[in-house]
């Protein structure tokens, strides 16, 4: 019989990944040099001190791809992360990215929340539903907001569906979750985007080929679980990256990555709010 998963191993990434103070410096050293090259602007989208987005603007009828931050709820901001915005700014698409509260001072309910306002706040001020994007805890509301309809279509990197499993771990010390709390914030088990809701039907789950069996198992069981009910649904495992570096293929202009979202912007975008 199989042993017991470790799953504080698993899904303690900054132990899995000795280096990653150094990939962390470079994204913080890439969002500094995008901010000076292009600045942004800062809207609120509620009334908290975090509840602001960046939005990097490439003209006034581009696209918009949201880009929603990882931490596990717990950690990081939008100025982070600002370094993914040029890649896109050159295909022509305008690029926000929201901070969010962080727990222990709120619930990962809470945070949803926040960034259904965010996305309703962009729709509003396009006039079309944008594309989400997300990393990590990131990976877990974009695919959320795909599912509510707020979204063109959803790439989730290295996402975190189920949380369940951090109840666990010493994460759980900050995420307070307990069981019933967990189940609820489970994707797979929220309705998966149809052809009669108003928004997309398209999610990406990339995932770092050398990440965790866990994190492979997460972005496999949520491509898998929407696909069975009718989501055009990708799963892809990329070789040589971990969960720090899996984010690299976004800075860079010519990557699949930033090119397959760039094609999921300008093919779904354009669908008319209700």
């Amino acid at each position: 019989m199989a042993g017991k998963v470790d799953l504080k191993a698993e899904y303690d990434n900054r132990a899995r990944v000795p280096d990653h103070p150094a990939v962390m410096a470079m994204w913080r050293d890439r969002a500094e040099a995008a901010r000076a090259a292009h600045p942004p602007v800062e809207i609120a989208y509620g009334p908290g001190v975090r509840e602001v987005l960046d939005l990097f603007e490439a003209g006034p009828d581009a696209p918009v791809a949201v880009f929603i931050h990882g931490g596990y709820w717990q950690a990081l901001d939008k100025d982070w992360f600002s370094g993914v915005a040029p890649a896109f700014l050159a295909h022509g698409i305008s690029v926000a990215i929201p901070s969010y509260d962080l727990v222990p001072a709120v619930r990962i309910g809470d945070i949803v929340g926040q960034m259904r306002r965010a996305m309703e706040m962009i729709c509003a001020r396009n006039g079309r539903r944008p594309l989400v994007f997300g990393h990590s805890a990131g990976g877990h509301m974009a695919a959320a907001m795909l599912s509510e309809g707020r979204a063109c279509a959803a790439m989730a990197i290295s996402g975190v569906f189920d949380p369940e499993p951090l109840i666990e771990t010493p994460l759980n010390t900050a995420l307070r979750l307990d069981v019933l709390e967990a189940r609820a914030l489970n994707i797979l088990r929220w309705p998966a985007p149809n052809g009669s809701t108003p928004g997309g039907t398209v999610l990406d789950c990339l995932v770092g080929g050398d990440e965790s069996a866990e994190f492979l198992r997460q972005s496999r069981d949520m491509a898998e679980v929407w696909g069975a009910q009718g989501v055009e649904t990708r799963f892809e495992a990329l070789p040589g990256l971990n969960h720090f570096t899996v984010l690299d293929p976004l800075f860079d202009t010519d990557s699949a990555m930033v090119k397959r979202i760039v094609d999921l912007c300008r093919n779904n975008s354009f669908r008319p709010s209700p």
